[in-house]
């Protein structure tokens, strides 16, 4: 049987929105929803929260889920990469003799996903060799049709002449949706600094499902999202 860890990072300096992991979104902390989606999908023998701040753990005890220990300081700050804080987890894990086939990395902030996607995702890994999987979404639209933008304002087209080019015409490219992610137990311990950003598999998330909350503007449009969605959500 397979044995998975859902890992939620959560630190406590978030600057740009202050708590913004245990902010309020829709009458429930935002960081509550990955956690719910983890517990229904009924995939992961471990769910952890991944952070060095008292008040998360405190709103995390309060949801229903325990928190084993916490994240040291030096892997708490804005410029540390993820897969050292995933591989810090691990190893904990491994002294107290658990050890997982499957890593899962749930972000904080990403309140639209459900746990039919996470289900969703299982059978796609476990289907396609097992490589490392992430969530991807279609750009809006065609990213050859970007421009950079000048100090006096002036666009500077980054492929001249794409314009003239349909949508259509041009194959669809995709990004990072920044929602979960699924290791192999051995890439994440034998991984290097950041890790790498080669030799995923992707699983593709619908638009609706999908925003970079980085602001209060960000904010608003995802509780609309999320409110528009809960009409339509299998879980």
């Amino acid at each position: 049987m397979t044995s998975r860890i859902a890992i939620i990072p959560a630190r406590g300096g978030s600057k740009r929105i202050p708590q913004k992991n245990i902010r309020n979104f829709c009458g429930k902390p935002i960081i509550s929803y990955p956690l719910a989606a983890a517990r229904d999908s009924q995939l992961f023998g471990k769910i952890h929260v991944s952070t060095d701040s008292q008040d998360i753990v405190d709103v995390v005890n309060e949801l229903g889920f325990n928190i084993d220990f916490l994240r040291p300081v030096d892997l708490a700050d804005d410029f540390t990469p993820i897969m050292p804080v995933l591989k810090f987890v691990l190893e904990e894990y491994a002294r107290a003799g658990e050890i997982f086939d499957e890593v899962w990395l749930l972000m904080p902030c990403a309140p639209l996903f459900s746990a039919w996607d996470l289900v969703e995702a299982s059978g796609q890994y476990s289907a396609e060799s097992k490589k490392s999987l992430q969530c991807i979404v279609e750009y809006p639209v065609p990213i050859e049709w970007a421009y950079d933008r000048n100090e006096d304002k002036s666009l500077k087209p980054l492929n001249p002449g794409m314009f003239a080019v349909r949508s259509q015409d041009i194959p669809k490219k995709y990004y990072d949706a920044g929602a979960f992610y699924i290791f192999p137990y051995d890439t994440v311990l034998n991984s290097t600094g950041a890790g790498t950003d080669s030799g995923y598999l992707g699983f593709l998330l619908p638009k609706s499902k999908v925003i970079d909350i980085d602001d209060q503007d960000d904010w608003a449009i995802a509780e609309a999202l999320f409110l528009a969605n809960q009409g339509t959500r299998k879980q």
